[in-house]
């Protein structure tokens, strides 16, 4: 397997397992001074209507993972928007 696919690998698992999120996929994944940098999109649950028991509404969220050189997961947090989405300038 070539690195790409060991990181986008284990940045999708970490999603899912930390997350707790829906079929996650990456969209962006670049080596960066020896770190890589994950960005991926995601379905949630709204936790908003799940907080006062209404069905579950799956919303897209962006997220960008950052892993070392050793593939150990750095840091991660939810992006606001992701420039290249449908939804975004």
């Amino acid at each position: 397997m070539n690195k790409i696919n060991e990181v986008k690998k284990v940045a999708l698992t970490f999603l899912k397992k930390e997350v707790g999120c829906y079929d996650p996929k990456a969209i962006k994944i670049e080596e960066i001074d020896k770190t890589w940098e994950v960005q991926a999109e995601v379905y949630e649950d709204d936790t908003f209507l799940k907080s006062l028991d209404f069905p579950p509404k799956k919303v897209r969220h962006f997220y960008s993972v950052s892993l070392d050189s050793e593939l150990e997961v750095r840091s991660y947090k939810r992006l606001d928007s992701y420039r290249n989405s449908d939804n975004t300038e």
